[in-house]
């Protein structure tokens, strides 16, 4: 139970007590599930830092709590972004006071990060919302889900701390209903499966994952047939989990990695097709063949569920055309 909540203009003070029937849980598990907006990155930081007290004493994150147990977090306000608005357009799917839809173009990136410090998705929101700054975070105001850059899509962002908290709580939950579009080599034994591999670092290349990492997180993925084309497929895909870049290493796993992805599989593979038509189109796709066709949640303001749909983009579309028209020769 959730006994006060203050804030100043620094810190936000929580005190939670400890309910018979959450005796034995691990204390940062169990304040994660207390308030959405908390990661357990978040909370183990904040112990180490020593914002959280048991009883008013530090405690280590991996500690039991006890029934009756009186827990203290102090949290950070999240400072004012310092990340430039850019009148970069948007596509606009929806928009409230709360939250925003967004149609994400490939090549796009989420927000700033080293090599990318300007012409992000948070650039773009923060002069599209000029009362977004420091929800969600400074360098990530408004995010609470991400696409990679060459990845195309759906996007949800959120204007209000509130929103930021719900929205966040849905996909800890997995209640956020996401699918996607994909176009991968090669011709799948079956119309469809199921996928569960843990996802976590490459035990040697930081800058991938892969399912042989000592520490991945669990990760499911659902696959079906739309449409076969000989040398490649289209399918459709739901995530139940969102690790970073779990489709392109699970469809890579599965055999049948993404056309354009040159980090996981694609490089390699366009080489097996033997058409040189086709090979030349695959070719010209200067990203992974991968788009956010489907999202749905629950509005965490007004409780109204929300859907929202958006057609795959040219390249991908055109490049469909050619292989169907090809494959009827």
């Amino acid at each position: 139970m959730m006994t006060a909540v203050k804030t100043s203009d620094d810190e936000r003070h929580y005190r939670f007590t400890v309910a018979p029937g959450e005796e034995g849980l691990r204390l940062d598990l169990f304040l994660a599930g207390k308030e959405p907006g908390f990661s357990r990155a978040q909370i183990q930081r904040a112990v180490v830092e020593g914002r959280v007290l048991v009883n008013g004493r530090p405690i280590k994150a991996g500690r039991r709590v006890k029934a009756a147990d009186v827990i203290a977090i102090h949290i950070p306000v999240a400072k004012p972004s310092e990340v430039m608005p850019e009148a970069i357009p948007l596509t606009i799917l929806y928009e409230d006071s709360s939250l925003l839809v967004v149609d994400k173009p490939a090549g796009m990136v989420v927000h700033p990060a080293a090599g990318h410090t300007g012409g992000t998705l948070v650039n773009a929101l923060l002069h599209h919302c000029r009362d977004l700054s420091g929800i969600g975070g400074v360098l990530r105001p408004g995010i609470v889900h991400r696409l990679d850059k060459g990845t195309s899509g759906l996007l949800v962002a959120a204007k209000s701390d509130t929103a930021h908290r719900g929205l966040a709580g849905q996909f800890k939950r997995r209640e956020v209903k996401k699918s996607y579009l994909a176009l991968v080599y090669g011709n799948p034994r079956t119309d469809g499966g199921r996928i569960e591999a843990a996802v976590g670092r490459h035990p040697t290349d930081r800058k991938k994952m892969s399912t042989a990492s000592r520490r991945g997180r669990s990760a499911v993925t659902r696959w079906r047939v739309q449409e076969r084309f000989g040398p490649a497929a289209f399918l459709e895909i739901d995530i139940e989990t969102g690790r970073t870049h779990q489709i392109r290493v699970h469809l890579t796993e599965l055999g049948h990695p993404l056309v354009g992805d040159r980090v996981y599989g694609g490089a390699g593979r366009i080489r097996s097709v033997e058409d040189s038509a086709i090979r030349a189109r695959m070719k010209d796709l200067d990203r992974q063949a991968l788009h956010a066709w489907h999202l749905a949640f629950i509005h965490p303001v007004t409780g109204e569920a929300l859907r929202f749909s958006s057609p795959p983009p040219e390249d991908i579309a055109s490049l469909c055309s050619f292989l169907r028209e090809r494959v009827k020769r």
